[in-house]
């Protein structure tokens, strides 16, 4: 449409298809090896359903919830993901539209903007931290970020190296010097729409990793900042011990699959746990994040709050996570997808899609608010659950 305007978030992503060049859009995909944990993320949803019903309906709903302690207008937040080349505005386009929907958003620190100008556009942001360097670098990354006004820190724990993709991995350049240009000149030219608004900008995307950045030098490659963090000791829960007890804001533990992690992040003293198996780009094989959900929830959803990543596309499929335990979702592609179609307008034309779609889950449901939903709200097929780590589970 003329305007720019889209009804599903499938439709964004078949713009975004159209519109990006081909490395670009893969890097967005990205999946682990045979994909089968990225479509199951996706799939799952399909097998729950609904009983509406027909009467007696409530007039007004309230699609408002909490996290660790933030209001939010809709139970949908921003999660965060690495250096991209969609749009000259990036996450700072994110995050104003998150802003403008009255939500949160995490913050990489892959990102291609700095955590000081995200925040200024919408202080309900949070930053994710890679355990990545060594604690004092750690540690100055959680400062830099405390200083810049930032509303909390995301621990992302649920990514190991991929192995791979059938369907072949997306080129991306170390820099983009006059050789990489003329290389990837190809693909900008069938993406003229795409290469006009990165002219239009005065720049070129910024294949950089500002928060990773320490003081006084320059942002690395992403690059870079991937071989610092394939170079760190893999972490201990006595080194996110130690994290908690130098942060005492708001932390979340993102990449949570398993019952007995989620009583160890308990015992650690973290505010929020979001289940997770990185968008499908972890481990392969790897059970849909909804399907981890219900055990997790009923084990520490009393004493923290129990966040779901993977696989959202609509509306329903937030009714459905937030029945099974779920405080709030957490959405990556799909504002993406939005921002590739349309800019910051995209990424809002998503999040009131989603909007919509809850108020009419809700609505059919009987439901006058999220925080009223429940298991009972929906029909889960048997087996359908994957309650895992529970036997060493206290």
């Amino acid at each position: 449409m003329a305007n720019g305007w889209f009804e599903t978030v499938a439709e964004a992503q078949r713009r975004a298809k159209k519109s990006l060049p081909p490395s670009v859009y893969m890097a967005l995909v990205a999946g682990s090896e045979r994909g089968k944990t990225l479509q199951d993320n996706v799939d799952a949803f399909s097998e729950l359903g609904f009983a509406p019903h027909v009467a007696n309906l409530a007039p007004q709903r309230d699609l408002s919830t909490t996290v660790m302690g933030l209001h939010l207008d809709l139970p949908v937040m921003i999660s965060p993901t690495g250096v991209q080349a969609v749009h000259p505005d990036g996450e700072v386009a994110i995050g104003r539209a998150a802003a403008a929907r009255g939500t949160a958003m995490g913050l990489s620190s892959f990102a291609s903007k700095s955590v000081e100008e995200v925040v200024a556009v919408n202080p309900k942001t949070f930053f994710q931290l890679y355990w990545s360097g060594s604690k004092e670098v750690i540690l100055a990354r959680v400062e830099r970020a405390r200083a810049a006004g930032a509303a909390g820190i995301i621990v992302t724990l649920d990514w190991s190296f991929s192995q791979g993709r059938d369907w072949g991995s997306p080129s991306i350049p170390e820099k983009l010097d006059f050789r990489t240009m003329v290389k990837f000149s190809p693909e900008a030219l069938r993406r003229p729409a795409w290469a006009l608004r990165w002219a239009r900008s005065g720049a070129l995307p910024n294949l950089t990793t500002p928060n990773m950045a320490l003081p006084g030098q320059p942002a690395p490659t992403f690059f870079g900042a991937y071989g610092e963090w394939m170079q760190t000791a893999l972490p201990t829960w006595e080194d996110l011990a130690w994290l908690r007890a130098h942060y005492d804001g708001p932390l979340m533990l993102k990449g949570v699959m398993r019952v007995d992690d989620a009583r160890r992040a308990v015992d650690v003293g973290f505010d929020a746990i979001s289940v997770s198996n990185h968008g499908g780009n972890n481990l392969d094989g790897t059970p849909a994040s909804v399907r981890a959900l219900p055990a997790v929830a009923e084990a520490v959803g009393s004493q923290v709050d129990v966040l779901l990543d993977g696989g959202i596309r609509r509306g329903s499929d937030v009714v459905k996570a937030v029945a099974l335990g779920a405080k709030c979702v957490m959405i990556g592609r799909a504002y993406l997808w939005g921002l590739a179609a349309n800019g910051q307008a995209g990424v809002e034309n998503v999040l009131d899609i989603l909007r919509s779609g809850i108020d009419s889950g809700l609505l059919g449901i009987g439901k006058s608010a999220v925080r009223d939903l429940d298991r009972d709200d929906l029909l889960v097929p048997d087996g359908f659950e994957r309650r895992l780590g529970t036997a060493a589970a206290h």
